[in-house]
This record gives structure tokens, sequence and C-alpha cells, in this order.
């Protein structure tokens, strides 16, 4: 499904359900995800209603991945009300829009425990050689 410009179509039912919810573009090994406003049935021969923004969910140069939000048309949205999905929703919130999906906690600390454990193992490794010399 193509998408449409990011005006939109404007053909929407005015009392259906509504959600913001990533789509996924892009190639198989290089993913991309506009961030739109969709009928909350996912029906695959229904446009988008309009493009709120874009995810580059792999890291650039810099290890950054970039985000682009249009926030005013977020708030028309989520008046009229939209839904928002939870990839949606951690965006929003780690932009500061939300407050901080509980989700994102779990990673950081999953993160950070990651570390611990790989610093912890390299310690260990480092103690035998020692050891051992």
């Amino acid at each position: 499904m193509s998408l449409p410009p990011a005006s939109g179509t404007g053909r929407y039912f005015a009392r259906a359900a509504k959600s913001i919810r990533l789509i996924r573009q892009g190639c198989t090994n290089r993913p991309f995800f506009h961030i739109s406003v969709t009928h909350r049935r996912r029906l695959n021969s229904q446009p988008v209603i309009e493009q709120l923004g874009s995810y580059d969910p792999m890291p650039n140069i810099n290890n950054e991945k970039l985000v682009a939000l249009n926030l005013e048309r977020i708030k028309y949205w989520l008046g009229q009300g939209a839904h928002v999905t939870n990839p949606v929703a951690e965006l929003l919130g780690l932009s500061g829009f939300f407050p901080i999906h509980p989700r994102s906690y779990m990673t950081a600390w999953r993160n950070r425990r990651t570390e611990r454990e790989n610093v912890a193992k390299l310690e260990e490794q480092k103690a035998k050689e020692n050891t051992t010399s």
C-alpha cells in the first residue's frame, strides 16, 4: 500500500474511530516508519488520513535515531479522540510530549542489567588471566 501525500486524502468517516500508529516502509533490513492517522480497524484498502511525522530506527553515524513529529497536528487528533498505539506512545514519551511510557523504563532497566553483567564477566576474565600469569 503506497502512502498518500503528507496532507492526507481527506477521505475519512467523521465518526469512525481513529488511531495514531506507525506504518512500516523501507526495505527488508532497513525499516523506516511513518507516524500516521488511520482508521482504528486495520483495513488495507483505506488510505492514511494524515501523516504526522516519521521515525528512523536505524542509528546514523552519530548513533542517533531520528524522529520528526508534527506536535500541533498530534494535539489536534488527540482532541478529536484519536487513540495512540503503544510504540507511538513510547516515542511521544521520549520526546517529552507524553509521560514516559513504562516500557521505556523496563527497556532501560534491562539494558543497565545487561551492561553490569558484561562488566562483571570482563572483570572475572581479567582476574583469571592475572592469577594464571
